[in-house]
């Protein structure tokens, strides 16, 4: 005949197994009542409460509103010669053609000097260029050359990296491949 282990709690592995689950849910139960106690010193019981918060929204926020678009570039640049912008002391009721309203192309230098092969940075504007194609061309023997550099406008601002081994003071500018528009000279010493 077999031998049959008591049963009861006499038994070791089912009073373990007993003390174990015992253990586990008044853990559980523990926890469960901070947490409880937690949520409600913090106020994230979600319920109403009689203490003395108003019961309002807690938070506001505004309904959203359609944000009015720029349609100036977002760049300011130096101001024009004050023998260039005065007017005529006789009021005219022609329009006349000024230089601000024709298109042009503002260059400027992220540097005056570089190291040769040092690269630096042609950037500008050109209001109503947006998507040319600029060319740079620099002065060499009593002429403007192609430069083997090209950007695009994007928002009415460009930006073209150079370099160049060239010594001494450079002279460059961008030219509108299609229009054939050119930007004012800027210079850059090379050594």
């Amino acid at each position: 005949m077999s031998e049959q282990l008591p049963e009861g709690p006499e038994h070791p592995i089912a009073a373990g197994l007993a003390a174990l689950i015992g253990v586990t849910v008044a853990v559980g139960l523990i926890l469960g009542l901070v947490v409880l106690a937690g949520t409600k010193v913090l106020g994230l019981d979600g319920g109403s409460d009689s203490g003395s918060s108003s019961g309002g929204r807690s938070m506001y926020l505004p309904r959203p509103q359609k944000t009015p678009s720029e349609t100036a570039p977002q760049i300011t640049l130096a101001p024009e010669d004050e023998s260039s912008s005065t007017a005529s002391s006789t009021p005219s009721n022609k329009p006349t053609a000024t230089k601000s309203s024709r298109k042009q192309i503002s260059l400027s230098s992220s540097t005056t000097q570089a190291a040769p092969m040092e690269q630096f940075n042609l950037t500008g504007v050109y209001p109503g260029g947006e998507g040319a194609i600029l060319t740079v061309q620099r002065f060499q023997d009593g002429s403007w050359q192609d430069f083997p550099a090209t950007g695009s406008v994007s928002g009415e601002a460009f930006q073209i990296p150079v370099q160049t081994s060239q010594p001494g003071p450079n002279r460059f500018r961008v030219v509108d491949s299609d229009s054939g528009l050119q930007s004012n000279e800027i210079r850059v010493t090379i050594g």
